[in-house]
């Protein structure tokens, strides 16, 4: 399977980037092969919709999971309609967050906020 993670850096020893839309990164990693890529977060400069621009980048990325620490709403719908689930990471690296997603670890991140829609944060 593969999840997303949104990453400040290009490094899975990292902490998770704590904004999902404005992420520099995402790590796609796939739980089978234990194969890890980064992607350009395209969105990370729009002034508004980066939350919805990021899914969908996961979209067409045929992820099936986000571990992240938080989602907005907009974000969320088309996480959601594509059928990707979302779970709350915990502090640590990515690394830390992919085996306790693998020791189903983490919780479904049911907090989804209404997003920032054009202000930074």
């Amino acid at each position: 399977m593969k999840i997303a993670i949104p990453m400040d850096e290009k490094d899975l020893k990292t902490s998770v980037c704590p904004s999902f839309g404005r992420a520099p990164y995402f790590l796609i990693y796939n739980t089978e092969s234990g194969e890890s890529l980064f992607l350009d977060n395209s969105a990370v400069a729009s002034q508004g919709g980066a939350g919805i621009k990021a899914a969908q980048t996961l979209v067409d990325s045929g992820v099936k999971a986000l571990l992240t620490p938080r989602c907005g709403e907009n974000a969320e719908e088309v996480l959601r309609t594509a059928e990707i689930s979302i779970f709350k990471t915990i502090a640590g690296t990515a690394q830390q967050n992919i085996d306790a997603f693998k020791a189903n670890q983490l919780s479904v991140l049911n907090d989804i906020h209404p997003g920032f829609h054009g202000q930074k944060g």
